[in-house]
């Protein structure tokens, strides 16, 4: 790759671009979200330092099609993405693709072109283990450098002792993966400081298994799903977010660097609502506890500092365009793009989101899953227009309306007293529904 031609004053070149996703993740795990799990003074202090949105959105209600959303900027539908990747036979009969295409739009690769060197610390999820042996390297994505675990075409073997995502016998073991991607982040930091780096850091400790400790991986699976678990887990993936903004300091690099913190779906278990704070839903729910997710945006003297913003509706599509738009990188297959470019929001500037989100999760009851409470199991597509959100069925049935302005909790379906807006919105639904890829004549 040419050298970049960033100046080496870090004050005059495109910031350090961190982007912490957190995996099943809820509103409720975060201290200033209103959280009362366990303290998260470090996540905190990046909200004092940044601003705090409580209107953004994962691209799906589950870890795969969540993180092609992000990395691509479209639905990851249309890269026949729409539940969790695992072996062959599960992809076949979601309807799903073996991988993420490496044709597809990447924030790295279009990052890495305009100078960048890219990095991905974490989860990836997005093709790769079990039986999956031909996913592209995550290299192809346009990164330079990884680490990453089982769930990926590249599992680092530190922490893959076995063919499992975890193990007892991994070097490093389950409770300190985080440590290890802050450390190898603030590694690639040092070694790229005279230019601009992305760093994808994708830790995957929230997602249960909760294991915190030697005494807690005894138990396991018996005691991998309690309180006091999750509680640990929390407050170790707090102190290690302070251990990576200590080190930005460290190096000088704090005030040029971009940092994003947010989650890729909802929690689960949820412990009722504890943990999306009474928003209704869970993991693999298209309602609000399984795609509102807590959103964190810090760069010191370009997003305003200690601000909540409640009206500036996000999506996770939405990142790779406003990535282009701070670094003056030309967007890929511009007209392609289901994200829009929301730098003014961040910037602190007005911003009211014209176009449609829109969502799809459960094509069949074989082998997608659902949560355990039915009050938590949605339509399987969503739309979100202004303050209206509908879900609906494929099929066109059981159309739900809620105002989120005034009822963020989903508890009165207004679709009955809405029926202009009801149609309307369901056309548009559906329409877009038909437009989706699918994958058909494919071998088993």
């Amino acid at each position: 790759m040419a050298t970049p031609s960033f100046s080496q004053n870090p004050t005059s070149r495109p910031p350090n671009i961190i982007l912490i996703l957190v995996d099943d993740m809820g509103v409720g795990d975060v201290g200033c979200y209103g959280g009362k799990v366990a303290p998260t003074p470090n996540i905190d202090r990046l909200a004092m330092e940044g601003t705090r949105f409580t209107q953004y959105y994962s691209g799906s209600p589950i870890c795969s099609p969540s993180r092609v959303a992000l990395t691509t900027g479209m639905a990851p539908a249309r890269w026949n993405i729409t539940s969790y990747l695992s072996n062959k036979k599960h992809n076949h009969t979601c309807e799903m693709a073996d991988f993420l295409d490496p044709s597809a739009p990447s924030v790295a690769r279009t990052l890495r072109q305009n100078g960048y060197h890219t990095a991905h610390f974490g989860k990836w999820h997005m093709g790769g283990g079990r039986d999956v042996t031909e996913a592209p390297g995550i290299s192809e994505y346009g990164f330079d450098e990884y680490s990453s675990t089982y769930e990926s075409p590249d599992p680092d073997p530190m922490l893959t002792a076995t063919n499992w995502i975890w193990s007892k016998e991994d070097s490093v073991k389950r409770w300190n993966r985080t440590g290890y991607f802050v450390d190898k982040t603030l590694e690639f930091l040092a070694k790229n400081r005279e230019s601009a780096s992305y760093i994808n850091l994708w830790p995957d400790d929230v997602h249960t298994p909760w294991i915190p400790d030697a005494e807690t991986i005894d138990v396991h699976p018996r005691d991998s799903q309690k309180l006091p678990s999750l509680e640990k887990v929390l407050v170790e993936l707090d102190t290690q977010i302070g251990r990576l903004m200590a080190g930005l300091k460290a190096l000088g690099l704090d005030e040029n660097t971009l940092v994003i913190f947010t989650s890729d779906n909802g929690p689960m278990p949820s412990f009722g609502d504890r943990r999306t704070v009474g928003l209704r839903g869970t993991k693999l729910s298209l309602y609000e506890g399984g795609i509102r997710m807590p959103f964190i945006v810090r760069y010191p003297g370009k997003v305003p500092a200690g601000r909540v913003n409640e009206d500036a509706v996000m999506v996770a599509m939405d990142l790779l365009p406003t990535f282009c738009k701070m670094t003056n990188s030309p967007v890929p297959n511009p007209e392609r793009m289901d994200g829009v470019d929301v730098s003014d929001a961040w910037f602190g500037k007005k911003f009211v989101r014209k176009q449609p989100i829109f969502w799809e999760y459960g094509r069949n009851h074989q082998s997608f899953i659902y949560p355990p409470n039915a009050e938590d199991v949605s339509p399987n597509l969503t739309m979100r227009l202004g303050h209206w959100k509908l879900l609906l069925n494929d099929n066109g049935t059981d159309a739900q309306l809620y105002d989120l302005e005034k009822d963020a909790l989903e508890e009165q379906n207004v679709a009955a007293h809405n029926p202009k807006i009801t149609q309307k919105m369901s056309q548009q639904l559906l329409t877009w529904r038909k437009s989706l890829p699918s994958l058909v004549n494919r071998e088993q």
